[in-house]
């Protein structure tokens, strides 16, 4: 794994570019007037209730959703870039779903989960793994701590097992940052507290990180903005410490909240 990389200037240059952003899948519109810029090497959360429209932000990302063009006031942009050929995306930009994991409760090893990643597929066939490539793999596996697992088939492992060998897959070609969807779902206190400092570890070594989560206890200390998100739209959007309030967050969920701050991390407790 890459120590850690030169350190980027907060701000340096967009990652990510959306201005006026609509999609309509059906008769629904997913995301609704969307607009944000991402910066390479910020870490960063949108968080929002089930349904508000963060996975179908993450589809577009992934050119799996296109925007609506209503006229020439969309921006659309990935590396200052509008056009990308998504296998060209992959290694740029490393995305860790809940729907990746289901796609991968096999009776595959994790060493094999990780090195698919060379190749974009759903476990090995008959691709030729090199020295280097298992070189880079064992790096990984280090790096996340789960080296001591990488006999073990995906379908008997833990959810949280699992989930760290499919940020190793999408570590595999050194991503400027890495999207993560609802990552802590189904993990207990003691999977959700590795898991974290998982994520920490990672933001230390350069990566960017954009959080996508319904759970305000997701968003790790060096998360620095968080972006609120509600029906397909983004509608706060600032440094952390101005974002996560009573009010805020409150109107979020439709209930009534207080927030509480420790040790770097946001707790809610219904009033």
């Amino acid at each position: 794994m890459r120590k850690h990389r030169s350190l980027q200037k907060a701000h340096s240059s967009p990652l990510l570019e959306f201005g006026n952003v609509t999609v309509i899948k059906g008769d629904k519109k997913v995301l609704d007037s969307v607009s944000v810029t991402i910066y390479e090497g910020e870490n960063i959360a949108i968080l929002g209730p089930n349904g508000s429209g963060k996975s179908s932000f993450i589809k577009t990302i992934t050119r799996e959703y296109y925007p609506l063009v209503q006229d020439n006031d969309v921006t659309f942009r990935i590396w200052g870039r509008d056009q990308w050929d998504v296998f060209d995306l992959r290694p740029l930009l490393g995305i860790v779903s809940n729907e990746l994991q289901y796609r991968f409760t096999q009776d595959m090893s994790g060493m094999d989960v990780i090195i698919s990643g060379f190749f974009s597929s759903i476990g090995l066939f008959r691709q030729e793994v090199t020295e280097e490539m298992a070189r880079k793999a064992d790096e990984i596996l280090a790096f996340l701590e789960i080296d001591h697992l990488k006999d073990r088939p995906m379908n008997e492992m833990s959810s949280g097992e699992a989930r760290r060998f499919l940020i190793g897959r999408a570590l595999i070609h050194d991503p400027k940052a890495l999207v993560l969807d609802e990552p802590t779902n189904s993990l207990d206190l003691h999977a959700r507290h590795t898991f974290q400092n998982i994520l920490r570890k990672i933001t230390r070594s350069g990566i960017g990180l954009i959080l996508v989560t319904h759970n305000l206890q997701d968003i790790v200390p060096e998360i620095s903005r968080v972006i609120l998100m509600k029906d397909g739209m983004f509608y706060k959007n600032g440094p952390k410490t101005a974002i996560l309030t009573d009010e805020n967050i409150g109107l979020l969920f439709n209930v009534p909240v207080h927030i509480k701050q420790e040790n770097g991390y946001y707790f809610a407790t219904v009033n």
